[in-house]
Parts: C-alpha cells; structure tokens; sequence
C-alpha cells in the first residue's frame, strides 16, 4: 500500500516564488530568433515574439537571469545601450558565435517589465574588471547626477531601472570558464567587486557563483566564500543539468537522490561555517541554473553549429523537471531561488519556428507548479513501493511535496509517479482538518515515456483536469503510470 499522510499544521517554510525563475542567454536561438525577432510579423514594436511572451506569461516567472551563463563571462554590457546601429558586433569566445548586441540591457530590462519578471543581472567576472561592473550597477540603478545615469537619460530611460539581484561571475569553478578562478581567486574577487557594487546601489542583492562542476573543490571552494565573504553574500548560486545518457529509465529517475545530497551538502556547508563564525545568518540558495540537458551536451558530443542546443523534451524529461521542483519545495528553507535554463528554444520550454511556436512537454510541469503553488512548504509523510536506479536502491517510487495556503484554506499535494507500467493505488490521508469541497486535479501524461510534443503532434503530452468529490479525512487515488499530478484540496 502506497501512503501519503500531511499535516497542515506541519509547516517547514515560506517559500520564496523565485524558484520558479528563468533565464536567458545569448546563446543559439534563445534570444534572437526567439524572444527578439523584429524581423517577424509576430513580434510587436519592440521587436519581441508575441506569441512568445504570451507562452510566458502562463509560467508566471518571478524572476529571470541574463545574460549568461558562459555568455556573460566575455560580455561587454556597453556593446549593448544606445543606438543599435551604432553598437559593435562582436565574436562570442564562449559559444563561437557573432553576436549584433541589438539586444542589450534596456532591451532586456523592457522584455522582464512586460512579463512583470525581476531582472536579474550577472556581471562578467571572467576577462571583466570591477569598473565594469559597478559602473553597470550605476547605469541601472543611479539616481545622482553622474555621466553614467546622463547616459542612461540619453538612452531614453529618465527613471532608473532598479536591478535589485545581480550575480557576480558564471560558473567561475569550470575549466570551461572564460576567466576560470581557483577557490582563493574566486573568494578574493567577489569580496572586492561585492563591495563596490554594494557602494554604488546598497540595496542590491549579491550572488556568488559558488557551485557548478560537481567533480571540484565544493568544501573548499564554499568555504573560502562564506569565510571571507559572507557579509556580502546573499544567495549562493549552484548549478546542475541532468539527463539520461544510457537509456536507464529507472537511473533517470533515481536523480532526485542526488538532488537531495547537493542540496544538504550546501545547506551543511553553510550552517557549519555560520556556527565557526558564531552567527546566525544562513545564507540561502540559488539553484539558478538547472535543467535536463544531454542530447546536445558538449560532453555526449551534441553541441553543433546547427543544434546550437535545442532539446526535443520527452515526458520523462518532463517527469525529472517536476522532481526537480519537489526538491525545491521541500527545502524551501533554503532553497530561495531556482531558474531553469533557458526559456526558449535552447534547451527550453518554448521551441520556435518562423511560423508560431510549441510548448515542449517540460513546460507544463512548470506551469502546473507555478500556477498551483501554496505560499508555505509542508512537511508530507510517505511510503510505499521503492525501486533500485543506478547507484541508489530502494528509492520510492512516489517522489511527493506539498504545499499549504492558510488566507485561501487550500493544501496543494503533487506526486510524481516513476513507474513506467504500473498505476499507483495510493491512501492520502490528512492528519488534522477534513478535505473540503471538489479536489481539482491536473494530470500531466503522454502514451509513453518517450513521448514528444512537436509541430506536427503539439500536444502529445499534456495536462488533463478534472474533479475529485471528497470529505473526511482521506481518500483514495490511483496516479497514472509515468504522471505528474497536482492535486488543489480545499481544506477546513
């Protein structure tokens, strides 16, 4: 028997609504071609795809990054204001491509206000200097009467932007990396470039690039931050991408396990260095970026000048996207922001072509969570059937959270079914209180595992709803084989 019991008085934390956050890079088609393409009679006068930001708007995102990732490594911010016919091209060092930089960041900056998004900017601490990056700080945010913000007036924005969260550096711990750091490098940098930044515009939230190649320093590196940096610290950024290289369904589904040992080993980091230090601020997490990304990974041999990483999602991408949420709600404490990379077309929710657009299947995992979410993370009890993949055994196979709202009276639970075959027969019972009303469920399915959505077959996969009567204290439910469902509890 398969057994979910929550109780509403079993809060945990807030949670932050910044974990449904996006990010955009110049990278492929994402921002040219997909959110910017003035040359299409789909995009409005701004040169943005209508359709596009309507596709958006349904995912409700607090929050967007830009503009990199290993883009903003080797970005010039300055090749980006003013007149567009009058900003240089340049060659792009991290993706070997040319970029026009008719996109830039007040171009950026007007694409968040229309979504009601947060901007967040990531400032280049690879071959870039700390001039650079507080003066960007002062061009967006300044206020006195300096050259800087004259020329933001100039560039026909009188009021400042008021970037409020600004990351210092990109995946600083990879090789990769143009401007790649060591540990001390890294913790040296920030301290001087947060100061300064915070000179300029007290009110910024920092992010320190912490965590993004799994295999290096992680203790070191952390530790060097917090121990020289912590009072300019505010979020600290992790990264990860995952996939199924070997075909192993049951392996893939095993990755939340290691979600949750990256997530408590940073959390465990933290709170160590915090009782060394003797203080009591926990600095939280940024998982801002992260996604399902194999297909077209430089390490499997996928990235070409033609894919430029555009991933086809099936529904068991869909499935590792939702788990992914699940372990950003219940470690909501600490987890205070997350966004998935990237929006559009490479490795994205939203895939383009000249004519419209198509939601691929992870796109409505995000939407489901987004649109549903309670505002405090719970504290859910299960068991039930577990299963062994890869490295780790007796996984469950139910991976579950939920979530509580107290001013609307409504308990959200959200289960992921990992079985490919089998229907999950499942007793959900509450501790305190009686449901109330009709449950709203939203189930996301396809045929199969490998299902796919494209221009062809858009909607393969897809959300279905419907109305579960319910009173009392429990009911039972059979979640669908391969499924993600929400499930909207009016309680009393």
């Amino acid at each position: 028997m398969n057994r979910i019991k929550v109780d509403p008085e079993r809060v945990m934390s807030s949670i932050d609504r910044n974990i449904f956050g996006g990010f955009a890079e110049h990278l492929g088609r994402c921002i040219y071609g997909g959110i910017y393409d003035p040359g299409s009679p789909l995009a409005n006068e701004y040169g943005l795809r209508i359709d596009v930001l309507q596709s958006l708007r349904r995912l409700q995102m607090p929050i967007i990054r830009y503009p990199g990732g290993n883009f903003a490594s080797g970005y010039r911010w300055m090749d980006g204001v003013g007149p567009k016919e009058e900003r240089p091209i340049r060659s792009d060092l991290a993706w070997h491509a040319i970029d026009s930089n008719h996109f830039g960041t007040n171009e950026f900056i007007a694409f968040c206000n229309i979504l009601k998004s947060e901007p967040y900017l990531v400032v280049n601490c690879g071959d870039g200097e700390m001039r650079e990056a507080r003066d960007w700080v002062e061009y967006c945010n300044g206020i006195q009467d300096s050259a800087l913000v004259r020329l933001r007036h100039k560039h026909g924005f009188i009021e400042p932007h008021r970037v409020k969260y600004w990351g210092i550096g990109n995946e600083v711990d990879g090789h990769w990396q143009i401007g790649y750091k060591t540990p001390q490098e890294y913790a040296r940098v920030y301290t001087e470039f947060a100061k300064v930044m915070r000179w300029v515009d007290p009110q910024i939230k920092l992010i320190a690039s912490a965590i993004s190649d799994w295999d290096g320093d992680i203790v070191v590196r952390t530790q060097l931050l917090l121990e020289q940096a912590a009072d300019l610290i505010d979020y600290l950024s992790i990264h990860w991408y995952l996939g199924n290289p070997h075909n192993n369904f049951a392996e893939y589904m095993a990755v939340s396990e290691l979600m949750e040992d990256r997530i408590k080993s940073i959390e465990g980091l933290v709170r160590a260095i915090a009782l060394e230090k003797k203080s009591n601020r926990q600095i939280p997490i940024a998982v801002d970026e992260w996604n399902v990304w194999y297909r077209t990974h430089p390490k499997y041999g996928g990235l070409s000048t033609e894919n430029k990483l555009e991933e086809v999602y099936n529904l068991e991408d869909a499935l590792v996207v939702a788990i992914n949420l699940n372990a950003f709600i219940r470690h909501s404490g600490s987890v205070k922001m997350a966004n998935i990379a990237q929006i559009v077309n490479v490795i994205a929710p939203i895939f383009t072509n000249p004519e419209g657009h198509i939601l691929q299947t992870i796109f409505f995992p995000l939407e489901m969570y987004s649109s549903t979410c309670g505002t405090t993370a719970l504290d859910v009890w299960w068991d039930g059937e577990t299963f062994i993949g890869g490295r780790y055994s007796a996984v469950r196979t139910l991976d579950v959270s939920a979530t509580i709202d107290e001013t609307k009276k409504e308990l959200v639970l959200y289960v992921v079914n990992r079985s490919a075959e089998k229907a999950l027969e499942t007793e959900i019972t509450l501790s305190t209180g009686q449901f109330k009303e009709a449950i709203r469920v939203a189930v996301l399915n396809g045929p199969n595992i490998k299902s796919e959505n494209t221009f062809h077959i858009p909607d393969h996969v897809k959300i279905r709803k419907h109305e579960l009567p319910a009173q009392g204290q429990s009911l039972m439910y059979a979640f669908e084989p391969h499924s993600i469902t929400s499930m909207v509890c009016p309680i009393s």
